[in-house]
């Protein structure tokens, strides 16, 4: 559980990285009731994980949805509204990261229309060796505007 000295930090810097970048991830919410039941959105990757990953992707849209809400095609819709944000400012390409072993999050990529990328497989360093959110696996989509 975070602090609320912590939940502010973490706030303030979502706010500068929205005012810098143009976007970062957002609150998703019911359409009819208002209620949070996750965030979505773009985020430009660190440049730690753009080196641990080949050909270095730059923005990466993601996803974490409560679990109850896990299923019923939020994660694609908001994504879809996503990607086409990010093909309206003219980004080039988005990228996807995940874990290997997240089977739900790769099949939410391939319903927005992302597509694996072999190359991009990477460790996240962020967890020790044998943990199974180390393998990373990357998919990516090219803007078709451009």
């Amino acid at each position: 559980m975070l602090t609320v000295e912590d939940a502010n930090v973490r706030i303030d810097l979502a706010i500068e990285r929205a005012r810098t970048n143009g976007f970062h991830y957002q609150a998703a919410e019911l359409k009819g009731s208002g209620e949070l039941v996750g965030l979505i959105g773009l985020g430009v990757l660190s440049e730690t994980v753009q080196a641990a990953i080949p050909n270095h992707p730059r923005v990466e849209i993601g996803w974490v949805l409560a679990k109850e809400h896990w299923g019923k095609g939020l994660a694609p819709e908001g994504a879809r509204a996503w990607l086409d944000y990010a093909w309206s400012i003219g980004l080039p390409e988005v990228a996807a990261c995940t874990a290997r072993e997240n089977a739900p999050s790769q099949r939410v990529m391939q319903k927005i229309g992302m597509i694996y990328d072999p190359t991009g497989d990477y460790k996240n360093r962020t967890f020790g060796e044998g943990h199974w959110l180390r393998p990373g696996v990357v998919y990516r989509k090219r803007n078709p505007t451009q």
